[in-house]
């Protein structure tokens, strides 16, 4: 392989510039532009491009992110919302569930609804409890009624029973006048209800 003489490729190079530097302006600036571009180039394509390239994907992974995080918190925000709603929801059941009586109180509780008919001064016609009806966690116990008195002893015998610790709703209240008195006969229907545990389902 030949060896490349130093010297002589100085003396070429320093020709050529001499060349360069006796043309005309506006050539020495076009070479200068070639040049810058040739070194430039290079530079650009190979260095800065990917790393602009690496930038933008950084970017647009960054935005993702922050978009995920502002959703992680409204869903934290809706969690923290769900939770409190949860544990009220749980405390009404608690404070509905004391409300119910178990199967063992049932018959001091028809006895108490009995009672107060009597205190208001009613006159029982009938006083039958009707079967159970079961729900999902608890029990209708159904009473059919019927008293006589005046409309101000009703009204107090249906107060006295909305007092009452536990709960008994009144439903199909019906009024109807005795001919020759201002009695009335009533009949209705006294609905308490009892709580029923749940039975753990047995693995299948």
């Amino acid at each position: 392989m030949e060896k490349i003489d130093i010297s002589k490729l100085t003396e070429w190079l320093l020709e050529k510039i001499d060349k360069i530097g006796k043309l005309p302006r506006l050539y020495r600036i076009l070479i200068c532009l070639v040049i810058f571009v040739m070194i430039i180039g290079p530079f650009f394509y190979f260095l800065y491009q990917p790393k602009i390239k690496k930038i933008d994907e950084l970017k647009q992974e960054h935005e993702l992110l922050e978009t995920k995080i502002v959703r992680a918190k409204a869903k934290a925000r809706q969690l923290k919302h769900f939770q409190d709603k949860l544990k009220k929801a749980q405390m009404e059941f608690k404070i509905a569930v004391k409300k119910l009586p178990e199967q063992k109180e049932i018959p001091s509780l028809l006895s108490s609804i009995s009672r107060s008919g009597h205190d208001a001064g009613l006159e029982f016609l009938l006083f039958e409890p009707k079967g159970e009806r079961t729900k999902e966690f608890y029990a209708e116990i159904p009473v059919s009624i019927i008293v006589t008195g005046n409309y101000h002893k009703t009204a107090l015998f249906f107060d006295r029973v909305a007092r009452l610790h536990r709960i008994v709703n009144i439903d199909d209240i019906k009024m109807t006048k005795t001919k020759g008195t201002n009695k009335l006969q009533t009949s209705c229907t006294a609905v308490t209800y009892r709580f029923v545990e749940t039975q753990p389902k047995k693995p299948s």
